[in-house]
């Protein structure tokens, strides 16, 4: 079937507005929407500047704004948007954009590298490996799942209103090693995060776990590092 594409365009080289420009693509049911836009830069417009990789929804890199809600062009279908064959495909909003669909995610990766993102241990290296108690590695297991593709990050309201707000995507990280019996940083890392730029900056609307494409369940997560802080602070 045909299916229209009405694209975000700006190249900040030769453009002083951003515009949208529509394109016709022959397209079946069960084709990707990434499918699509390869087939209009393939056969159409090689100018068409987008972010993609393995196509199959690990590296994050192909998040969009497709109809008004954030995805990945690798895991949606024509099929599964309530629009037919209408299609309108902007760029992750709250970040600049560099070209077309392409945005400077340098700002998100900065404030993942704040809340130090590896493993952190004052204790001597074991022989063979640090063990993780089985426990406590399935309460945090749904945060491995996270593939930074900035999805949660770009569709919170706080982010749009606070830009010193760190995120939910950096705040999921920070989670995964708090709750990390491996990790002797624990009370390091909660005082970092224990501000408005921080987990207080959550207002709890879910609209980052709305928009995970992996399912994680993020506002629960950030619940939990709340609940430890509120702890910590009665015991005091």
């Amino acid at each position: 079937m045909k299916c229209t594409f009405i694209i975000y365009r700006f190249d900040p080289a030769v453009d002083k507005e951003s515009r949208y420009q529509e394109y016709t693509v022959e397209a079946e049911p069960t084709d990707k929407i990434l499918d699509c836009l390869n087939k209009i830069r393939w056969e159409q417009d090689p100018t068409l500047a987008y972010r993609y990789s393995c196509a199959h929804g690990i590296c994050g890199s192909d998040a969009l704004v497709i109809n008004s809600r954030v995805e990945l062009a690798c895991q949606k279908l024509v099929r599964d948007f309530k629009t037919g064959n209408n299609f309108v495909i902007e760029p992750l909003p709250f970040f600049n954009v560099i070209k077309d669909l392409v945005v400077d995610l340098k700002p998100f990766f900065d404030k993942h590298r704040s809340v130090r993102p590896y493993l952190i241990s004052d204790q001597k290296p074991p022989e063979k490996e640090r063990l993780q108690d089985s426990q406590d590695q399935e309460f945090f297991e749904p945060a491995l799942r996270c593939i930074l593709c900035a999805s949660c990050t770009s569709s919170c309201p706080i982010t749009r209103t606070n830009p010193g707000y760190v995120g939910p995507a950096a705040l999921l990280r920070a989670f995964r090693y708090i709750f990390d019996s491996r990790d002797t940083a624990t009370d390091d890392r909660l005082e970092k995060i224990d501000s408005q730029d921080g987990v207080w900056g959550c207002k709890t609307m879910w609209w980052c776990t709305d928009v995970c494409p992996k399912g994680i369940p993020i506002t629960k997560c950030l619940g939990q590092i709340k609940r430890v802080l509120k702890k910590n602070k009665a015991a005091k």
